[in-house]
């Protein structure tokens, strides 16, 4: 049995670790433990490293919550401006005894008038809702839901990310 511990009671979250896990590990029986964690960063990180500092706190203080765990995950969403076209992704992080992977998601840029809400202290959830005129789409399928029209739910965009988060534990002797 694998104890997998997640830093977030958000459902799409814990889905998207789940179906990670079992794509990746189709042997194996698991035991998912999960706890909302403060990140330590903004409410809202701006660029790379904000929001990988965050996922990282977030993977080292779930181990701490849950030693039995076999792996510990830190996923954070966050959003890039370059040349004023503001990106949104997120980074995850997993924790596995020594070992520390980490992967980012696909990027993808979001409207302008969401960014101007961005700019004015929104979380991009917040935003999002404000601009579509939905509740509480961050524990659904998201902005690259809402902006795709569900052809990539933010479950898919972070599964993806885990898998390859995972790399190194798949291929151990080379890593």
């Amino acid at each position: 049995m694998m104890n997998i511990a997640i830093s977030s009671k958000n459902p799409v979250k814990i889905e998207a670790v789940i179906s990670a896990f079992e794509k990746v590990f189709v042997d194996k029986d698991f035991n998912f433990l999960s706890s909302n964690i403060k990140s330590g960063v903004s409410d809202q990180p701006f660029g790379n490293s904000e929001t990988i500092k965050g996922a990282m706190n977030r993977a080292s203080k779930i181990a701490k919550l849950f030693p039995e765990a076999d792996f510990c995950l830190g996923i954070e969403g966050g959003v890039s401006n370059k040349n004023n076209e503001l990106t949104a992704f997120a980074w995850i992080v997993i924790k596995s005894n020594d070992k520390i992977s980490k992967a980012k998601t696909s990027s993808f840029e979001l409207p302008r008038v969401v960014g101007e809400l961005l700019k004015k202290g929104y979380e991009l959830g917040e935003a999002d809702d404000i601009v579509f005129k939905k509740k509480n789409t961050k524990q659904k399928n998201g902005a690259v839901g809402l902006l795709t029209n569900n052809i990539v739910t933010r479950k898919d965009l972070y599964r993806q990310a885990i898998i390859l988060a995972l790399i190194p534990h798949i291929n151990e002797s080379l890593y």
